[in-house]
């Protein structure tokens, strides 16, 4: 279930084993985030930190890369084959030590397959004598993750919404004691609030979700407002005490961007709501505000208004360069399966909307692609030789975001954005968009994703010149 604190629990887990310098490596997944959406950096980022913890370890894996240099880029099992399995087997048995492995959100992996993989390789580690090696993970009970458990019985499993919600209140009484207090120290509010009573109420309004007290704390404290006022706005407000437990805690945030506007004021919010923070949720990354504010062709100040009023779900940096992120993925998750809610997300809509903007990016006259784009002296230049600042001064964040995620939110929209609108540019950009995903690094993705847009639009790029 979302918003049960399992990232919570992972994150303190990871850092009491490091305490004990225990903790082997941690890989955090989280959906939205390029590459912590995939498993392609699992393997090799547990070895880079395993190598740190275990020394020892440097001289195997050493001659693992010197065998097949190119092993970062094959397949699952054969980096957790020669990275982690092979290079702890080859260890001196005979001062045997626990290492622990945390691995959280794997239901977030992008692709199901992987996560099948994962499961069935990760049981292997515990061919090694030398290491006590746990691993720790967390997950919804998705349909890939449930069927690999059920067959096995090499675990233990704890389903966090099957506790009781006395245990589970218990949990949430501290947690919301401990952020009021901090809160009043911090606003200079009196001792007595918000009261004992007042703090029952909210525990019993949060309870079985951590997100709900998290969501509560963070409403309450928003800089912009007095916390008193939001604390009465929000036991007063009727979404809180009917609906589902994500309707009591998402709306009464949701609702404050209507809160004293007349009909036209309203149609104008939720349209700027969709084109900022429709938008933002469904991001195959995260951006900045600058980067927003070019991608959706809005001015900066309208998003920037838009998004203060979401500091309870958002976290949005005073640094506009730094990027806008969600708090918690079950905010995504209700916007886009809540019910007849003038702030329910159309996930092939707005995905089109993103694709289309992508597109509007990387053809623009002034700031899109181009013929030699970073103005090399040389079109013999190597990337190495290629000064990252350059490539960023002359590709916008949202350019670049634009060349390497258009066509997957092309293939999102699922037949939202037709041929006629995606021909046009390949047939003027396609080579200069190329240069530019080899300028960013990433040239190895294009296969794919011209194999992803044959399928997705059917466009024979064998016709396309430029």
């Amino acid at each position: 279930m979302a918003g049960t604190g399992k990232s919570t629990i992972s994150r303190t887990i990871a850092h009491r084993f490091r305490e004990k310098n225990q903790l082997g490596a941690s890989f955090f997944f989280k959906r939205g985030e390029g590459e912590r959406a995939s498993a392609k950096r699992l393997f090799t980022t547990l070895c880079a930190q395993l190598l740190l913890q275990v020394p020892a370890l440097i001289h195997h894996v050493e001659m693992a890369i010197d065998t097949d240099p190119y092993i970062s880029g094959k397949s699952l099992k054969e980096q957790f084959t020669k990275l982690l399995l092979e290079p702890l087997l080859e260890l001196d048995q005979n001062e045997p030590t626990a290492i622990v492995i945390v691995i959280d959100a794997l239901d977030e992996c992008g692709n199901t397959d992987d996560i099948q993989t994962i499961l069935q390789l990760l049981p292997d580690m515990q061919k090694c004598k030398s290491r006590h090696v746990r691993i720790f993970v967390t997950s919804r009970p998705e349909l890939p993750i449930r069927p690999v458990f059920e067959k096995s019985n090499n675990h233990q499993c704890i389903v966090l919404h099957e506790l009781s919600s006395t245990v589970v209140g218990k949990d949430i009484r501290a947690f919301l004691s401990d952020e009021f207090s901090l809160i009043k120290e911090r606003r200079k509010l009196p001792s007595e609030w918000p009261g004992d009573d007042v703090l029952e109420t909210l525990i019993k309004r949060a309870v079985p979700l951590f997100i709900s007290a998290f969501t509560i704390c963070r409403f309450v404290d928003d800089p912009k407002w007095l916390p008193k006022e939001r604390l009465l706005a929000l036991l007063n407000d009727p979404a809180t005490t009917s609906g589902s437990q994500m309707d009591r805690t998402y709306l009464p945030v949701l609702k404050q961007l209507l809160a004293g506007a007349d009909e036209g004021e309203e149609k104008q919010l939720k349209q700027e709501f969709h084109d900022t923070v429709g938008v933002i949720i469904l991001l195959a990354t995260p951006l900045s505000v600058n980067a927003l504010a070019q991608l959706t062709d809005r001015p900066r100040e309208m998003i920037t208004n838009r998004l203060n009023g979401f500091y309870s779900v958002l976290s949005v940096p005073e640094n506009l360069d730094l990027p806008v992120r969600l708090l918690h993925l079950s905010f995504q998750d209700y916007l886009l399966t809540t019910k007849e809610s003038p702030f329910r997300v159309s996930p092939e809509k707005t995905h089109q909307k993103i694709a289309l903007h992508c597109l509007r990016v990387m053809n623009d006259s002034k700031r899109g692609l181009k013929r030699n784009i970073c103005g090399l002296l040389s079109y013999g230049t190597q990337y190495e030789d290629i000064d990252r600042q350059t490539v960023d001064q002359h590709l916008s964040a949202a350019l670049q975001y634009s060349c390497q995620y258009w066509i997957y939110h092309l293939q999102q929209s699922e037949g939202h954005v037709s041929e006629p609108e995606v021909f046009p540019f390949l047939e003027k950009h396609f080579l200069h968009w190329l240069e530019a995903l080899s300028l960013m690094g990433v040239i190895s993705e294009a296969v794919g994703m011209i194999d992803m847009l044959q399928r997705a639009v059917g466009v024979s790029l064998c016709v396309v010149h430029t």
